[in-house]
C-alpha cells in the first residue's frame, strides 16, 4: 500500500529541479499536493531534512513574511539562507545578471528572487542551472497564493467549488489567486474599480487552466464578488512603487473597503484574509480585521509551511 507521504512525493518529483516562476509552474495535481505537504509539514506528520542544502535571498523589494519565512523554512528544513542583498553585492554596482546568475548556482542550490520586472525573473532562471522561485513580483505572488488556499482549505476541508472573493487592485496577488484557484478547482471572483482590473491575459490564463467547472470573474461591483464566498481578501490599495498614487487610488477605491457591511454579503461561515501589511480604514476595517472570521495571522503562519513544501519539492528533499 502506497503512504500518504509516499504519494504526495510521487505526485511531485517532477518539480525537482524546476522554477516556480507563476502559480501556473506546477499542474493542478501539482498543486493539491504542494497544499498536502505543507500540511503534513505544519501538523508535524512529515519530517525533512535537506541536507544542509543553501537558499539565496535576492531581495530588491522590502519584505518582512516573505523574507523572514524563506529563512525560517530553510532552517527548519535543515539547510540554509544567504541574503544576497543587491546593496552589499556586486549586483548593486552593476554585474551583468547572466554573470551573477552563473556564479550564484555554483554556490547555492536554489534562488528566491523578489523584485519588480517578471522578466528580471525569467532571465535568471535561463541564466542559473539551479531552481529559481519567485518571491514577488510586479506581476504575480505565487508562494503568497500557496498559503492562501492553504488556509482556506483548514477552514473548508475540500477546496473545489468554493468561492473566494478578492476586493481591491487587481494587482500581483490577485493574478496568482486566479490561477493558482484555478488549479485548485475554486472559483475566483475580483471585485475591482474600473481600469484597476487584473491583466486581460492573466484572465485568460486562468480560465483556460480552471479544474472542476471553477469560474473566474471580473466585477466592478464589490456586494456582487462577495456574496455568497466562502472567504473574502484583499490587499492595500497602492503596491510597493505605487506610492504616489496613493491619493488618486483613495479616490478611485471608495466603496471597496472589506468591512462589515461586506461581510454581511458573504457565505455566514465566511473567512477574512489580507496577504499584510494592512491599513486599517482603507482596504479593510479594523472591525473586521480583528473580527472572529479573520484568519489573516493564521494565513502568514502558512506563508512557511507552504514554502517548505515548495523548496523540499523543487531542491529533491522528498
Amino acid at each position: 500500500m502506497v503512504s500518504a507521504s509516499q504519494g504526495v512525493a510521487s505526485v511531485l518529483a517532477p518539480l525537482n529541479g524546476k522554477d516556480y516562476l507563476s502559480s501556473e509552474d506546477a499542474s493542478a495535481e501539482q498543486t493539491a499536493a504542494l497544499l498536502e505537504l505543507a500540511r503534513q509539514l505544519k501538523s508535524g506528520d512529515r519530517r525533512i531534512d535537506l541536507g544542509n542544502r543553501v537558499l539565496g535571498l535576492i531581495f530588491t523589494k522590502a519584505s518582512t513574511r516573505t523574507r523572514v519565512s524563506f529563512q525560517v523554512a530553510m532552517a527548519r528544513l535543515g539547510g540554509q539562507t544567504v541574503d544576497l542583498n543587491p546593496q552589499v553585492t556586486q549586483l548593486g554596482r552593476g554585474e551583468p545578471l547572466e554573470d551573477t546568475a552563473r556564479v550564484l548556482s555554483r554556490f547555492c542550490d536554489a534562488l528566491a528572487i523578489r523584485t519588480f520586472a517578471q522578466q528580471e525573473l525569467v532571465d535568471y532562471a535561463h541564466w542559473a542551472s539551479i531552481p529559481v522561485i519567485n518571491a514577488l513580483t510586479d506581476l504575480e505572488h505565487p508562494c503568497q497564493a500557496l498559503a492562501d488556499f492553504l488556509t482556506m482549505q483548514e477552514a473548508f476541508g475540500d477546496l473545489q467549488g468554493q468561492t473566494l472573493a478578492y476586493v481591491g487592485d487587481g494587482n500581483n496577488v490577485a493574478h496568482s489567486l486566479m490561477i493558482c484557484g484555478a488549479l485548485l478547482g475554486v472559483n475566483v471572483r475580483i471585485g475591482c474599480p474600473e481600469g484597476f482590473e487584473p491583466l486581460p491575459g492573466v484572465l485568460d490564463q486562468a480560465r483556460a487552466l480552471a479544474v472542476g467547472g471553477a469560474q473566474i470573474s471580473v466585477t466592478s461591483d464589490p456586494a456582487e464578488a462577495v456574496r455568497g464566498a466562502q472567504a473574502l481578501y484583499t490587499d492595500v490599495w497602492a503596491s510597493m512603487g505605487q506610492e504616489q498614487e496613493q491619493a488618486e487610488r483613495e479616490q478611485a477605491f471608495k466603496g471597496f473597503c472589506l468591512n462589515g457591511d461586506l461581510l454581511a454579503e458573504a457565505d455566514s461561515r465566511a473567512i477574512v484574509l489580507h496577504c499584510l501589511p494592512a491599513h486599517r480604514g482603507e482596504e479593510i476595517s479594523a472591525e473586521v480585521m480583528e473580527g472572529p472570521a479573520s484568519r489573516i495571522f493564521d494565513q502568514a503562519e502558512n506563508r512557511l509551511h507552504a514554502q517548505q513544501a515548495l523548496l523540499a519539492a523543487l531542491m529533491g528533499g522528498l
